[in-house]
């Protein structure tokens, strides 16, 4: 019996035997790409490269250089790890837990010394040796209760208890020699693939150097970030003290009916933090200029008014500004290297009229503030007038907030920079951390269809480019925060799930962003919905859900 496919990287049809794998057609199709091939997209869907064809398709290789690739080479990393610290370690614990640093942090529980340098050369020479000996990653599909039976015989019972919410007739076990693990995506062929990591010393702990796809030969300098650290750290051990640090502990808490509790004491801690904010702005008393950035659909617009709500408590009158209505007249606006506008440098805003502006309502002068008309690309002078009282301070919202260009006429006293992001703070289990673009991303997807009309297929199209965006023009800037938001909520997945799904599954099995939009879904599938009442009116998911006691 054969089979028909089209192989789109040789732009040629044929046929191939029924269960021919994927490698096997990359010979037959003499695909080569800039690095090695580490699986496809078969009619838009991720698949690795042992995977048989059993029915018409289209085919496209990638290698390390694609989103689905680079995600590949991280989880087959985790599992290499896990290896050499079960191994070398066999009464600790691993916990991979985010990202840093180009990087991933990672935990070693259990571990009864520091850890040393020693340790982790040894670490280092038992993966690349590892890598060397190019062990298969190894995947097999067993019924769930086999499975379960395994996770429970390896010790393993966060896997177990995962798999408890998410009914599935079959599940995927990997294997490495002698491990076993379950990883949330496909991994590559075999160890040899891994070539390029490093493993450090960081903090408390260790960092998992990854290169990226973009350079997937290297890896970048290591910095640190302690600022960025201390926040996630926070947030992490927030969820150990309250018995959730995985879904499957969520999970368990909407099950006993002991999710209302947890959603209030979210809001309260995150309520805290911008308590703390105003009072530490306050006891500068040289502040004059609040400014608020972060990435996209982290909840910038909230946290700018819940924290005026705290600066009124202290007595302040705060004055909100959007450093959008500053940009300069399309014509004007600098253009990227593809030769399209690039609406996201800092260069787009027209600095010279933003700090004259702030520097003036500084000096209790009455100006008028522009409105910009991003359909017509210009700014408009609408009779917008603002004066600051002797007890105003300005809150100011934008991308640029903590680039000292945007504000370099304005003295260092007179600013407070606020970094706000979703810094998610649970995970699926010890070696399946939650990336916090995904947080942000089904934020946005949900938010984007209920306000501005947009499908999930026409934001998922978006997101690479917005990704880019940040990282040229907001996390580089990121540690001149003098504080940090976490504005992840740790049960915000089961109250965003009802939402997201159905626009997720109107994506076009045509279309490649399809291939993203399963995966999504799968993410998903982990999460116990949660309903939105649930949730108060001022949270900061509101702001994507809807119903929130704040106008927009």
């Amino acid at each position: 019996m054969t089979v028909s496919y089209f192989c789109k990287d040789s732009n040629h049809s044929d046929v191939c035997e029924y269960g021919t794998n994927l490698s096997e057609i990359a010979v037959k199709e003499q695909v080569k790409l800039n690095y090695p091939l580490l699986g496809a997209l078969v009619n838009n869907k991720v698949r690795d490269m042992s995977y048989r064809v059993h029915k018409p398709c289209q085919i496209r290789f990638f290698d390390i250089t694609s989103d689905y690739g680079i995600q590949m080479y991280c989880r087959s990393l985790y599992f290499l790890l896990f290896k050499v610290v079960s191994d070398l370690l066999p009464n600790v614990k691993l916990r991979i837990l985010h990202s840093i640093s180009a990087g991933k942090f990672c935990a070693l529980d259990g571990l009864d010394q520091p850890i040393t340098d020693e340790l982790v050369e040894r670490l280092n020479a038992d993966m690349r040796d590892l890598v060397k000996r190019d062990l298969p990653f190894k995947r097999v599909e067993l019924p769930t209760a086999e499975a379960l039976a395994e996770y429970d015989r390896h010790g393993m019972m966060e896997k177990a208890r995962l798999f408890k919410y998410r009914k599935r007739i079959y599940t995927s076990i990997y294997t490495l020699d002698d491990k076993i693990n379950y990883y949330f995506g496909f991994l590559v062929p075999s160890t040899g693939y891994l070539t390029v990591f490093n493993l450090e010393k960081y903090e408390t702990g260790l960092l998992l150097k990854i290169p990226s796809r973009n350079h997937p030969t290297t890896l970048s300098q290591t910095h640190v970030l302690p600022k960025l650290f201390t926040v996630y750290q926070e947030y992490k051990d927030m969820a150990v003290r309250m018995g959730i640090p995985y879904v499957m502990d969520l999970n368990e808490k909407i099950v006993n009916g002991e999710i209302a509790d947890l959603i209030r004491i979210s809001e309260v801690f995150q309520e805290n933090r911008f308590a703390a904010i105003a009072k530490n702005i306050k006891e500068r008393n040289t502040v004059k200029l609040v400014m608020i950035a972060g990435p996209s659909s982290s909840g910038k617009t909230t946290t700018c008014k819940r924290i005026s709500i705290q600066l009124a408590i202290q007595g302040y009158h705060p004055v909100q500004v959007s450093v959008d209505d500053f940009f300069l007249e399309r014509d004007q606006t600098p253009k990227a290297p593809n030769g399209e506008y690039d609406y996201e440098a800092v260069e787009a805003i027209d600095l010279k009229l933003f700090n004259d502006t702030m520097l003036m309502l500084m000096n209790g002068e009455k100006v008028e503030l522009p409105t910009f008309n991003f359909k017509e690309g210009k700014k408009e002078w609408n009779g917008k007038y603002v004066q600051m009282k002797e007890n105003s301070i300005l809150i100011i919202e934008g991308i640029h907030c903590l680039n000292p260009k945007l504000t370099s006429k304005i003295p260092q006293e007179n600013k407070y920079g606020v970094f706000v992001s979703a810094l998610t703070s649970i995970s699926i289990d010890p070696q399946n951390p939650i990336p916090t673009t995904d947080n942000r991303l089904i934020r946005r997807i949900v938010r984007d269809h209920k306000y501005r009309g947009y499908s999930a297929l026409d934001t998922l199209h978006r997101w690479p480019s917005v990704h880019s965006g940040e990282l040229r023009n907001i996390f580089p800037f990121q540690e001149n925060a003098d504080a940090m938001v976490n504005s992840a909520l740790i049960f915000e997945m089961g109250i965003l799930k009802p939402y997201a799904l159905p626009i997720l599954r109107d994506v076009p099995e045509t279309e490649p962003e399809y291939a993203e939009a399963c995966r999504l879904l799968k993410f998903l599938s982990y999460f116990k919905t949660i309903p939105a009442e649930n949730i108060p009116g001022t949270s900061i998911l509101r702001e994507f859900v809807g119903g929130s006691q704040f106008h927009y």
